[in-house]
């Protein structure tokens, strides 16, 4: 028996491979299907399975094209109506693959479909979980994403998903290994470990969702402290679940990757309805970009955060990337549903440079710099989670979420001059570029966020 865990930062989501005895399972595969071929020809194996844990939100699977050119058969749990020829299984439905068994149990709460599977060795050992959303490492699904589907509370949701984890998931054996769908970094949860697999034993001691009284207690700690769920993930459920609103990943890679001189890029920026994302890191965006440009860097949690922000999948995308790296990013777009990109700056931010064209550039300093002003009474704003911010923040300043920026964006007094941050200087430097975008231009952004400050203030104590 084989179980390998494939891991995508980018998403912080977990795919999984199983193989035993010339068969194979995947569960929860991501859109691009050719490194789980080129795994499954290199093992010489044939993919019997596709186990769906729910109709992700976060991102696109690629259940379908892996199903059509291999002919395995889409497994979901009970209650799942998709639009698209699966096997919807019962509770407790086993399914046999080479000498192992995987195990379907129905564990409704994050979504009503939602399923874990269970992994059941050759000597009849239950060995490890898959908990898709359902149950992650220090955290468990959020139940406000399915209300609409469900025509439920997110309090009657959180109820439904306390049952499945006190009655389904608890009883199950401490040594059994937990694979959960998602990590640290994931819009899934808000305290995520960034461990990607562990004990049940030990998520039984460390998870404080699973360390509640009483139902009441528990639906009150887990719907405590959500951020509102990024607008795209209703389209990318929609996609998952009916199957056929959108295209093959390798026509949408094919589309993506044209190539614009500096003319036509700006043509195209100029008389369509596109948006410029620029996918260079903080560092080199601050010094200069084109004019209505978006910052979300290409090393960060990428794909989430443009869901976040841009929202809507059917948004024509002109890109700007470091050399090389257009592929990359229209693949990782393609994986949370943005499939438009109408082309990309061919030879990248510096070819924009050279033609002398209008270059604009957010205003940065250091922390220490930053450090040097805290007593004079300045404005700064924190774009770190709610969660993240009441946990350390300092004195004298606002916690503003990145998330939540179309809210609160509107608010801003130009006229007041403010500092902005983030934990790393990442998000921030998102926060900067949209600000910019909307005609806001009197503040700093504070390279290396929250954690160089907290840094040069303790060098300072010393």
């Amino acid at each position: 028996m084989k179980v390998e865990q494939i891991y995508t930062g980018c998403l912080a989501h977990g795919a999984y491979y199983i193989a035993s005895k010339g068969e194979a399972a995947i569960i929860d595969p991501l859109r691009e299907t050719t490194p789980y071929l080129e795994k499954l020809k290199n093992d010489g194996v044939e993919l019997k399975y596709i186990f769906e844990t729910h109709f992700h939100a976060d991102f696109v699977s690629g259940h379908l094209d892996l199903a059509n050119e291999t002919l395995a058969t889409i497994i979901y749990g009970p209650t799942a109506k998709p639009g698209f020829v699966a096997h919807v299984a019962e509770d407790n439905e086993i399914f046999k693959l080479g000498n192992v068994t995987i195990k379907v149990i129905h564990t409704p709460g994050h979504t009503m479909e939602s399923s874990c599977f269970l992994l059941i060795d050759e000597e009849g050992k239950e060995t490890a979980l898959f908990s898709g959303d359902t149950l992650f490492l220090g955290d468990v699904g959020r139940p406000d994403l399915a209300q609409k589907a469900a025509h439920m509370t997110k309090e009657e949701l959180a109820g439904v998903l306390y049952k499945s984890i006190y009655h389904k998931i608890l009883p199950l054996k401490d040594e059994i290994i937990v694979y959960p769908g998602h990590g640290e970094g994931s819009l899934c949860g808000k305290k995520m470990m960034k461990e990607t697999s562990d004990t049940l034993g030990n998520q039984k001691k460390v998870n404080y969702a699973l360390n509640q009284l009483n139902k009441e207690s528990f639906v009150s700690a887990v719907l405590e402290g959500l951020s509102s769920p990024p607008g795209y993930f209703e389209m990318n459920a929609t996609m998952n679940r009916e199957g056929g609103g959108y295209e093959s990943f390798k026509n949408v890679l094919r589309r993506g990757i044209s190539p614009l001189s500096v003319e036509e890029f700006e043509t195209k920026a100029n008389t369509e309805n596109v948006i410029i994302l620029d996918t260079r890191d903080a560092g080199e965006f601050h010094q200069g970009f084109i004019e209505n440009s978006v910052n979300i860097g290409l090393k960060g949690t990428f794909a989430p955060w443009v869901g976040a922000i841009i929202q809507n999948v059917r948004q024509p995308i002109l890109l700007v990337t470091e050399n090389g790296k257009h592929e990359e990013a229209i693949t990782r777009l393609s994986r949370v549903g943005f499939d438009n990109v109408v082309g990309y700056l061919e030879g990248g931010f510096e070819t924009w440079k050279k033609t002398g064209k209008k270059i604009c550039s957010i205003h940065r300093i250091s922390a220490r710099e930053f450090v040097a002003k805290m007593n004079d009474d300045v404005l700064a704003i924190d774009v770190r989670k709610e969660s993240e911010y009441s946990e350390s923040s300092f004195k004298g300043t606002y916690n503003k979420p990145l998330a939540d920026i179309n809210q609160w964006i509107g608010k801003i007094n130009n006229l007041n001059h403010f500092y902005l941050y983030c934990q790393g200087g990442y998000r921030s430097m998102i926060a900067a570029s949209l600000l910019y975008r909307r005609g806001y231009t009197n503040f700093t952004e504070v390279e290396g966020g929250y954690t160089a400050i907290s840094q040069v203030m303790a060098e300072l104590i010393k």
